[in-house]
Order: C-alpha cells, then structure tokens, then sequence
C-alpha cells in the first residue's frame, strides 16, 4: 500500500486540517499546518513511536481547529517555544513541543470549572 495512503488513513483530521479557512493574517495557524504536513509525510511508518505521535498530533491540531480557547492559548505559547541548536530532528522536536503545550492546556482546563450562567 502506498505510504501517503497509510498516512492519510491513520490521520482523521489530515482534510479537516488541510483545509482549515484562517485569516490572512495568521501566521501561526498556516505555519502549524505546514509542520503538521511536513512531519506526516516525512515519518517512518514502520516506526511505531513515530506512528504514536503522528496521530497525537492529528488528534491536537484537530482540536486546535475546534477550540478556540486553546487555539489562542496555542498561538501565545508556541512562539515561547526554543529548540536546541544541537537537536538533530527540529521538526520532531517541534511536534512534540505542540504536544507538551496540549498536553499542559487539557491539565489546566480540567482543573477549572466552567459554570455558565444561563439569563
């Protein structure tokens, strides 16, 4: 089977993502998009690990899409993001910096409760 395929199949969100409608000044979502598509069709598919966290990221930028208190709490975070001049996979260390931003914004929203108040 042909790899893109394989790709495609594991990752639910890829058209959604693909095709998500940002605003022209957004800069943060397109280059997210961009990494997201570079690191999906750049991974060993044979690599389990790697297998893993291509869905993880599937799973966060389609939340990403889909929430906008984490898209903004994405976009301020990401740029606070520094990777190491001696790290040899930029862009895996970059997916799993996305991840860990995730990752600390489902900690935080769990903690509080939201009760909205209906008039």
């Amino acid at each position: 089977m042909n790899k893109n395929k394989i790709v495609i199949s594991n990752c639910p969100n890829f058209y959604r993502i693909i095709n998500f409608d940002y605003f022209e000044d957004d800069n943060v979502t397109e280059k997210l998009i961009k990494i997201y598509e570079n690191y999906i069709f750049n991974i060993d598919i044979k690599n389990e690990d790697e297998m893993a966290l291509m869905k993880k990221i599937d799973y966060v930028l389609g939340k990403y899409m889909d929430d906008y208190l984490f898209r903004h709490k994405m976009q301020v975070e990401i740029v606070k993001v520094k990777i190491k001049k001696t790290c040899t996979n930029i862009l895996g260390a970059i997916v799993e910096s996305i991840i860990a931003i995730f990752n600390r914004y489902e900690e935080e929203t769990t903690r509080n409760i939201y009760i909205s108040r209906w008039i």
